[in-house]
């Protein structure tokens, strides 16, 4: 547990957000909330809400945006009552979305023309590790700045890779990670709907492959809902379609043609554009079986 007591502001506390703030509270930091939902908000109590972005600024030392897109960052950072323009010299912001690392890098310099410094920080792991401290962080930022920030990142992950000095860096990382999600999950949801297909039992077929060498943690996560037939959302299928989408566009930026990746990119965005965007990105085995 942490000793320093820093103020901590939370933009955004949705499935991330809040066992994250809830977390930086236990370990005995002073943490402001602000969710434009009341009912998150609600669940958030005890913890105090601000009434915008600039005065969640002004309430803490360092702010962590824990939003969807970069459309909702900038919005934190920069829109009306944004926290940008209330926030002092010194300040820091810590960036933990999954965005492109364009949109980082001009995040990262429009904060650094007002004298505050940016920690490139993507998150993984979910609410359950996010809430005990375990989850991951993939962390870009100057060294003075992460020196100073380190014992917060700390009490946020258990398991925190230092990827680089360069804004951006956080973001490509977690990307090429996504992306390896995307196909990990949408090539095992197409092969375990073989499986039933073939009149094995898909259970006992998921059983063989998760003590194989077509396991994926992924899978592993999401089969066993499907199979289930657990419809509750933990990770949205729009989620993964945007990151596997920035990451190909990143890929192209940087002169890459993967394959495999566009084929598990369309395999998401073809299953948003067909209604699926909102349910739990397991629904890939039964659009795999032809299931609506």
């Amino acid at each position: 547990m942490s000793t320093l007591g820093w103020r901590v502001g939370v933009a955004g506390i949705g499935r991330m957000g809040l066992p994250i703030a809830q977390r930086l509270a236990a370990c005995g930091h002073a943490v402001t909330v602000l969710d434009v939902d009341p009912a998150r908000v609600a669940l958030a109590r005890p913890l105090p809400a601000a009434a915008d972005a600039a005065a969640l600024a002004a309430a803490c030392d360092v702010l962590l945006v824990v939003v969807v897109d970069a459309a909702q960052t900038r919005d934190v950072l920069f829109g009306t009552g944004g926290a940008a323009a209330a926030m002092r010299r010194g300040q820091t912001v810590l960036l933990c979305p999954t965005i492109g690392p364009d949109d980082t890098e001009a995040i990262a310099a429009a904060l650094a023309a007002r004298g505050v410094d940016t920690v490139d920080a993507p998150m993984s792991g979910g609410p359950a590790r996010a809430r005990d401290g375990s989850m991951s962080l993939m962390v870009a930022c100057a060294d003075a700045v992460f020196a100073r920030v380190e014992p917060l990142l700390r009490d946020m992950a258990g398991r925190r890779f230092r990827v680089g000095t360069r804004p951006g860096d956080g973001a490509r990382t977690k990307l090429v990670n996504n992306l390896i999600a995307a196909v990990n999950l949408a090539g095992a949801a197409e092969a375990l709907a073989l499986a039933t297909r073939l009149g094995l039992d898909p259970a006992l077929t998921l059983r063989v492959v998760e003590a194989s060498s077509g396991q994926s943690w992924i899978a592993s996560d999401r089969l066993p809902r499907a199979l289930a037939g657990d419809e509750t959302v933990h990770a949205a299928t729009a989620l993964l379609a945007k990151d596997a989408a920035l990451a190909m566009a990143m890929a192209g930026r940087a002169g890459g043609e993967p394959a495999v990746g566009a084929a598990a990119a369309a395999v998401f965005a073809r299953a948003c554009a067909e209604g699926a965007a909102a349910a739990d990105d397991s629904v890939l085995y039964a659009r795999a079986l032809g299931r609506p």
